[in-house]
């Protein structure tokens, strides 16, 4: 007895296949008919109509992605989301979120995943009530789950993604207040803590005079930063140096942040280097009165005097008059112990670490006994000072090292053998 084999012709195709196949032929027959000269109420029927169709389109392919391990298995994929971005030249990012995002609709969300199929509610709603919805206590009562999804999906008829997504955050002090704060704290310790490992805030010189920020911030400090930026570009202040009305939003809080920063106060600030933290400019007297020329700052930086004037007059900034010799003239009004005064002169003089081949700014350095420990009855005067880095300052004391003095007064490092 033989059995039959259909030919491939012979092979009915599967409703969704042939459903797909008829809506590709649909698109096909209208292909080069320009929409500009239809009438505007045929443009508006075609906008909500075509957003529902490609929200069915969007469940029905993700519905097929949760279902799809086979495929990905004969296709040599690690899941059916990767086969499709390799397949169709997609996003991998876009593909597997749609995988996922299939899966949840088809195992968790059945009255969204409804709606959805129907065109209510559109493919971004979905998102972001499924990450809504998915981040309901583990331990909710299934009734009270249900209620949130209904609850959503209702408000979908009414409101956008950004909406959702802050009706979602509440939507248990809707239908279940008497679990909703207890959740809402759990919540905000968990957004907190994940706020805080994400923190990052990176700097980036261009060398062209420029350097980008780069941040990302709990939302609380964030606020906090936009508000005191906010004071500085208030219409109502002139603290500027033009008329930042009249610039872009982002280049009015730019110039307010650098405002911000020269106006905050060091008594505030920890110590840097074993001295309160502070910004010293580098400038001898005769550039100081022409205005002309460049000055240095302790941090390595190179400005012009114009600009060196301007910080003189600003608070936590130290202006460091030399003569010819170069002698210190002044060292700013700030009243200061001994030593940070001795650190501060150290710092013009050196300039930088002084172990050889060294050039940390003097900002990041340490005061060290150069000739003379302070254990061996040393004296802590500036002519046997010496600015070192952490790094090399750890060497200097460490015994496994000797140190001698170059022709120009830097240290020389030696391992012992």
């Amino acid at each position: 007895m033989s059995i039959s084999v259909p030919t491939p012709a012979e092979t009915p195709l599967h409703p969704l296949v042939a459903a797909a196949r008829e809506l590709v032929a649909v698109l096909d027959s209208v292909t080069g008919i320009d929409p500009m000269y239809a009438a505007t109420t045929d443009k508006a029927t075609l906008l909500l109509e075509l957003t529902r169709i490609g929200t069915r389109v969007s469940a029905l392919r993700a519905g097929v992605l949760a279902v799809a391990a086979d495929v990905a298995e004969h296709g040599i994929a690690r899941t059916p989301g990767t086969w499709l971005a390799r397949e169709a030249h997609l996003s991998p990012r876009e593909a597997i979120g749609e995988e996922r995002l299939g899966a949840a609709l088809r195992h968790r969300w059945h009255h969204l995943a409804e709606a959805v199929a129907a065109g209510q509610v559109t493919w971004e709603q979905a998102r972001v009530l499924v990450g809504c919805l998915d981040d309901l206590p583990t331990d909710l009562d299934p009734e009270v789950r249900l209620k949130a999804e209904a609850y959503l999906v209702a408000q979908a008829g009414h409101f956008g993604p950004v909406e959702l997504r802050r009706l979602g955050r509440h939507v248990l002090e809707v239908v279940a207040p008497a679990v909703a704060e207890a959740h809402q704290l759990a919540a905000l310790e968990a957004e907190e803590h994940r706020a805080r490992a994400v923190t990052r805030l990176t700097l980036r010189p261009w060398g062209d005079g420029t350097t980008d920020l780069y941040a990302r911030l709990p939302d609380h400090v964030a606020g906090r930063l936009r508000a005191y930026l906010d004071s500085y570009t208030s219409p109502r202040r002139r603290s500027l140096e033009s008329d930042v009305d009249a610039l872009p939003l982002p280049r009015r809080r730019g110039e307010a942040f650098c405002a911000l920063l020269e106006h905050v106060p060091t008594t505030g600030l920890p110590q840097h280097g074993g001295t309160p933290t502070q910004v010293m400019v580098t400038i001898d007297l005769h550039t100081l009165v022409s205005g002309l020329g460049l000055a240095e700052t302790s941090t390595g930086d190179v400005i012009t005097a114009a600009q060196a004037r301007r910080l003189a007059c600003t608070a936590g900034i130290l202006p460091a008059v030399l003569d010819g010799t170069p002698q210190v003239l002044d060292l700013g009004r700030t009243q200061r112990l001994f030593s940070p005064a001795q650190k501060k002169a150290l710092g013009l003089r050196d300039r930088h670490c002084r172990a050889e081949g060294c050039d940390i700014p003097a900002a990041w350095c340490e005061a060290h006994h150069a000739q003379h420990p302070w254990s061996k009855n040393g004296r802590t005067d500036l002519k046997d000072g010496l600015l070192l880095c952490p790094y090399h300052h750890h060497r200097a004391h460490d015994p496994h090292y000797t140190t001698t003095r170059t022709p120009t007064g830097d240290l020389r490092y030696h391992r012992r053998t």
